[in-house]
């Protein structure tokens, strides 16, 4: 496993995407974000991706004993539980100081566990909210490039921002997306070698302020870690590992893709203040 050590604060790394609210996470989430902490990565960003694991993110952010903030909304694989309630209550969520962002949102037409229609609905309610209250997106895509590009563009006017989570896509896909000055999230996925080798040459084209890093815990586990853990789990002390990959790729040194990335997630969920 690739190590990094942050010399100053301005290194410290931020894990803009951790599914804390996970089950495999039950049982030790305090010491999950502690050890993180510890180990130079602070805060993290929980992410929300229905009203239950909503509601639980902003209670793990207000019990814990490190900093951590929350997004909140609704995935696309929850699309069909929307209703006009879920609107006044995710309403409510985000007035609070710990939630960050309005999402998980956006559109998945891979399998779609809830139909393409509900989707869009969710994504379109959701887009909506973030016009309102001012806070940036925090997106999902998977297969439905096009018609989210589509939704994106008629509301960029009066969104703040957007993040594409763990990106994944073609050259022309980022370039979409960097083109509606939305920033995006890079995970452990450029560390798989059968899946993720597409990205390597795509990072250089990623401006230093629209990049942030994420692991995307438990899930994406970096499969170039060497010695592999015993659990398949992922966790934010991974974090360093992928830092490292990145700064390789585009010919950086890790402390300075570390302090940029800091810095582009603190102006994009305006933590400068409060961290």
């Amino acid at each position: 496993m690739r190590t990094f050590t942050p010399q100053n604060a301005d290194q410290v790394l931020i894990d803009i995407g951790v599914n804390l609210s996970d089950s495999s996470f039950s049982k030790d989430w305090h010491e999950v974000a502690e050890q993180a902490a510890l180990a130079g990565v602070s805060p993290l960003i929980l992410t929300g991706t229905n009203m239950p694991e909503n509601h639980q993110c902003l209670e793990m952010c207000q019990q814990s004993s490190v900093p951590l903030f929350t997004t909140a909304g609704v995935h696309p694989h929850s699309a069909s539980e929307y209703s006009a309630d879920t609107t006044e209550q995710l309403r409510q969520l985000l007035k609070e100081d710990k939630v960050v962002a309005v999402g998980e949102t956006g559109l998945d037409f891979n399998r779609n566990f809830s139909p393409p229609e509900a989707q869009i609905y969710a994504f379109e309610q959701q887009l909506e909210l973030a016009a309102e209250t001012g806070l940036p997106l925090f997106l999902h895509e998977r297969d439905a490039h096009q018609k989210q590009l589509e939704m994106l563009s008629a509301f960029r006017e009066h969104i703040s921002g957007g993040v594409a989570h763990c990106f994944t896509g073609t050259r022309e896909e980022l370039y979409n997306y960097l083109d509606l000055d939305l920033y995006i999230g890079i995970t452990g996925w450029i560390c798989d070698e059968r899946r993720g080798s597409h990205l390597h040459p795509l990072l250089k084209d990623i401006p230093a302020d629209r990049l942030m890093l994420e692991t995307d815990a438990p899930y994406l586990l970096p499969r170039d870690i060497r010695p592999k853990p015993k659990s398949r789990r992922n966790t934010p002390l991974n974090l360093p590992h992928i830092l490292q990959v990145v700064a390789e790729l585009v010919g950086k040194t890790a402390e300075q893709v570390a302090r940029e990335s800091r810095a582009t997630s603190l102006t994009f969920f305006n933590l400068q203040n409060r961290v």
